[in-house]
């Protein structure tokens, strides 16, 4: 046994951790030349990311206070003893600091009964581990606190965890799981916080983790050669916004200045594209620029949209339990489908849905049709598949209900110099769409992927639309995108990138543009 350093151990608590922490800056240098670490449950756990000059590739440690053969012996006999002391359900406390007091209640009286006596710093490294394994998600629990990481990947037994980073795409990192049956365990430890259940009987999932992130995981050998396997996406507590997403380089003030025009007017919006290549993180980035005042309901199979508007309902459909009915449908399960045929009746200006896939889509542009504004997104890689999509079973839309869509936006992932990039592609306003699926768009924008800039034709469909059914002047609405164009600059180059800041002005701006326009001298006098 080590020396035990105070009696202050056992008198008050002495563990505390921090995950609020500031974002960090990644330098513009070469990649072999990276060496880059930050906090992610300070003052515990940090990322190295840093060039593997052996593999020829960069690569994601995740750095944790190393423990000798006693103290993990020692880990090992207290893990046992709080399992049997802990109210599991206590762990469900929202109270980070309530947590963390119970569980050194317990340490420390395992600690006497077991007469186990530990240094300070033994003591709070065992007391770390002994958080992220019964609190958090075990040896994922940093990489979950990571901003910048999107998806954690893991593809069985013996296989490096992989994780996919917002500033530097697919990284292998330093986690293996080299013992199936704690891959396992820990298989079915994530379908228990997700309140679902994983067996040999049922084993494939699909849910959502108490944070909101999408879970996939397998189960047996039988379905994943490689073992128990699982992939999270990660719920973005804090949405990118427009200027964010300029400063990205995914899009120009002058796209999110018509958009801006389109969203107000109630214009309908459809975000496309493939796997990963940000449909969601745009969608939530339009809805900024929603009127304060109205009323918004969003309907998504997992929770992603983290909207900054006070008059928004989020619905999130349900999985049922037991046998399927003659219909197909579970004991209790609440769909997409029924979330939206509620949701017209719930007094929407704006109606959201997080993916249009199946039957839903009937309603969404019936809704469309009768005069909801109404944003999605669809997995397809051009406005031709999304039609398509759209008019073959098992969705099957007419040609005139597919009409009721105003604008398609294109999302694009690839690679600008060597460096991951998303980008609008295109933006394609709806013109005709025909029976046997031919139709005509007009594109007010679309990117140069040769230079990285987006070209404009000044002739809008939608704006023609916005004419007919306002009666405002096109030289007004041109005047209208002009301001709002410099507006976005001003707020870009003032660096109001936080989702409130952008919000407040954005509200400022309706309720009172004039003096927006003065203050901030966006047009000449």
């Amino acid at each position: 046994m080590v020396k035990k350093e105070a009696s202050s151990i056992a008198e008050k608590p002495t563990f505390s951790i921090d995950t609020n922490i500031q974002i960090p800056v990644f330098p513009e240098i070469d990649k072999e030349k990276i060496n880059i670490r930050y906090p992610l449950i300070a003052p515990y756990a940090y990322a190295h990311i840093f060039w593997d000059n052996e593999n020829k590739e960069l690569v994601y440690f995740v750095e944790e206070p190393v423990l000798n053969q006693e103290q993990k012996r020692i880990l090992e006999i207290l893990e046992d003893g709080i399992k049997e002391l802990i109210n599991i359900s206590f762990i469900s406390v929202k109270s980070q600091e309530a947590v963390i007091e119970y569980l050194e209640k317990n340490l420390r009286v395992l600690l006497d009964e077991l007469r186990i006596e530990l240094s300070r710093e033994s003591y709070l490294k065992i007391m770390y581990y002994i958080y992220r394994d019964f609190v958090g998600f075990n040896d994922i629990e940093p990489l979950l606190n990571d901003y910048f990481i999107e998806d954690i990947e893991c593809n069985g037994v013996n296989y490096p965890i992989y994780v996919v980073h917002r500033r530097y795409r697919n990284m292998r990192t330093n986690i293996i799981y080299t013992d199936i049956e704690e891959l396992t365990s820990f298989v079915e430890k994530l379908a228990q916080k997700a309140g679902q259940y994983i067996s040999y009987a049922n084993p494939l999932l699909d849910a959502a983790l108490p944070d909101g992130s999408r879970l996939n995981a397998s189960f047996t050998s039988d379905v994943s050669s490689r073992g128990p396997a699982f992939t999270i996406r990660k719920f973005t507590k804090v949405p990118w916004t427009p200027t964010k997403l300029i400063q990205m380089r995914t899009a120009t003030p002058q796209i999110f200045a018509y958009l801006w025009l389109l969203i107000e007017y109630g214009m309908n919006i459809m975000v496309i594209g493939g796997t990963g290549s940000g449909k969601t993180t745009l969608l939530n980035a339009l809805t900024f620029f929603i009127p304060p005042q109205a009323r918004i309901v969003s309907i998504e199979d997992t929770r992603e949209l983290a909207l900054e508007h006070e008059n928004w309902l989020p619905s999130v459909a349900r999985e049922g339990v037991g046998l399927a009915n003659l219909v197909g449908q579970k004991y209790g399960e609440v769909s997409l489908f029924d979330l939206l045929k509620e949701s017209f009746r719930q007094n929407p200006d704006y109606v959201i849905v997080g993916e249009v896939r199946g039957k839903e889509a009937y309603v969404l542009f019936q809704g469309m049709s009768a005069g909801h504004a109404s944003f999605g997104t669809m997995h397809a890689n051009s406005v031709d598949t999304m039609i398509r999509r759209l008019q073959t079973p098992p969705i099957s839309l007419s040609a005139s209900l597919v009409e009721a869509m105003d604008v398609v936006l294109v999302m694009a992932h690839g690679k600008i110099k060597g460096e991951e990039a998303r980008r609008i592609r295109e933006v394609d306003e709806i013109v005709k769409v025909e029976e046997n699926g031919n139709f005509k768009v007009n594109i007010p924008f679309v990117w140069d992927p040769t230079k990285d800039v987006y070209r404009f034709n000044s002739e809008s469909y939608a704006f023609n639309k916005i004419i007919i059914r306002t009666g405002i002047s096109l030289q007004d609405l041109r005047r209208e995108f002009e301001i709002r164009t410099q507006l976005l600059i001003n707020l870009y180059n003032n660096g109001i990138f936080d989702p409130k800041s952008l919000r407040a002005a954005v509200n400022e701006y309706y309720k009172d543009p004039i003096a927006i326009i003065r203050k901030l001298k966006l047009i000449k006098s």
